[in-house]
């Protein structure tokens, strides 16, 4: 089984110079997940894209949580239609190229 590469919570604020009370917020309206190991708090390394992008959000643009949260499912949502677009393009190719 593969294991995750963890970034501590306290060193990227550090090194971000933003709050954890943040990334918390984050957590708990569930844009993120953390991982807790023995009362220090990680975040995978898969997520740290998405953390980076809510980080430009609130401290760039000034946008709260609440419009956080709006623009990721916003976001989801356009990403899944693209998707059915691909698909639906490639289904059509099919009966095209058999006509």
């Amino acid at each position: 089984m593969q294991t995750e590469k963890l970034i501590a919570i306290n060193e990227f604020c550090t090194s971000h110079n933003i709050d954890v009370s943040f990334i918390s917020s984050l957590q708990h309206t569930g844009l993120i997940k953390i991982t807790t190991i023995e009362e220090s708090v990680f975040i995978s390394l898969s997520q740290l894209q998405h953390l980076e992008k809510f980080i430009r959000l609130y401290y760039d643009l000034d946008i709260n949580i609440e419009g956080i949260e709006s623009i990721a499912h916003l976001l989801q949502r356009v990403n899944s239609m693209q998707e059915e677009i691909i698909a639906l393009k490639n289904r059509l190719r099919l009966y095209e190229i058999t006509e």
